[in-house]
Formats: structure tokens, sequence, C-alpha cells
């Protein structure tokens, strides 16, 4: 039977173009971990390991049952506390909030058969195996992110506030308001990748 590669069964949800465009995302479900703090941090990186490290083991758990699957681009959605932080648009908020007031869910998304119980078991080998601590914080996620504008960013993380503003010119262009919370989706790994080749798709839930 052959594996399951949500990258290319998906291909809409993982693809977008340079200029902001609308695209209606389907309910999904992930395998997630939330925190806080500067992504360049240890801890970040550490949730990264936890939540990949469960991810393979969910893999190979299902191949040793004949249901293998691709393991998925890494994901993840920011937001802040909007009180403390009142800015206008997505840009300002990239380039005013500072990254230690950054809260984040990271995200790999999985095929529908993986279940809790299968998502708790990896939890707990990986646990045995490599005592990653922060694994028992990893869980199944669902999300259903509906009309959102989207777009392709090439190149560094600190020039996304150009690409935001695209985003938000098109927003007003259309009286769209924004309705969730900033999603990017990396479609290079940025632990390996130079700064200047990096793809990341920007996404915006609006209505």
């Amino acid at each position: 039977m052959e594996k399951p590669d949500l990258t290319k069964q998906y291909r809409h949800y993982y693809t977008a173009k340079p200029e902001p465009a609308l695209v209606t995302i389907e309910a999904a479900q992930f395998l997630s971990i939330t925190g806080k703090g500067d992504p360049s941090g240890g801890q970040f990186k550490k949730h990264i390991e936890a939540l990949y490290s469960t991810a393979y083991t969910l893999k190979f758990a299902g191949k040793a049952r004949n249901r293998d699957f691709v393991v998925s681009k890494l994901e993840g959605l920011w937001w802040f506390n909007e009180s403390r932080f009142p800015v206008q648009s997505a840009a300002e908020a990239s380039q005013l909030v500072p990254r230690s007031e950054w809260e984040y869910r990271l995200l790999i998304r999985l095929p529908d058969f993986i279940t809790k119980k299968d998502v708790q078991e990896s939890q707990t080998a990986v646990l045995l195996k490599k005592q990653l601590f922060d694994v028992q914080f990893v869980e199944l996620f669902n999300m259903e992110e509906g009309l959102c504008v989207q777009l392709l960013h090439k190149g560094p993380f600190a020039a996304e506030p150009e690409s935001l503003e695209k985003i938000s010119a098109f927003l007003n262009e259309r009286n769209l308001s924004r309705n969730g919370v900033h999603h990017e989706i990396y479609l290079s790994d940025f632990r390996k990748t130079k700064p200047e080749k990096l793809k990341t798709i920007l996404r915006e839930p609006v209505k």
C-alpha cells in the first residue's frame, strides 16, 4: 500500500503564490505543542525536537501496522496579548511586538487515521527512549481555518513585514478583517536552509 504524503494529497494546502490570494482551508488534525518566547531560544528548539520525535515514532509505529505515512512540513500559529500591544496589522506586530512576547503552537499535519491513543503511545515511547521531558506537552489538535488570505514569502524571516504589508493591503482593498491567528507553513527546514533561500507560506484567516 502506498503511504500517504499529505503534501501531495493536499497540494492546495502546501502551495501559495508570491502575491496574496483567497483560499478556503479544510478541517484537519495535527500533532501540536504550545509555548511562548523567542524562537531562537532553547525552549523553542526543545519543542521542535519533541514534536518531530513524536511524529516519527508515530510513523514507524504505523509502518509496523501497514499504516505508514510521510511526515509533513512544520507549521506554526503565532499570537500575542493584543490588549498589551494594540497594533494595527500583522506587519506592524511583526516589527513592534518583542519576540519574547509571542506565543506559538507548532504543528505537523497528520493523516486522519491517527488517533489520540496512537499519539499517547508514541509520547510514552519517546519519553522512555529519549527522556525528552517536553514530549508530555505534545497533543492531537484539530483546526479548520476556513477562508484565508495567503502568499508565499521567499527569503529571511526578518523580511516578512514586506509580505505581510501586501496581505494587509489586500485585506483593506476587499474590506476583509482578521478571523484567527497568524499561520506560517515552513516549506524549507529553517534549521538547515540559508535565510535567503527560505520559503514560507504566510496565511491569515479572514471574514
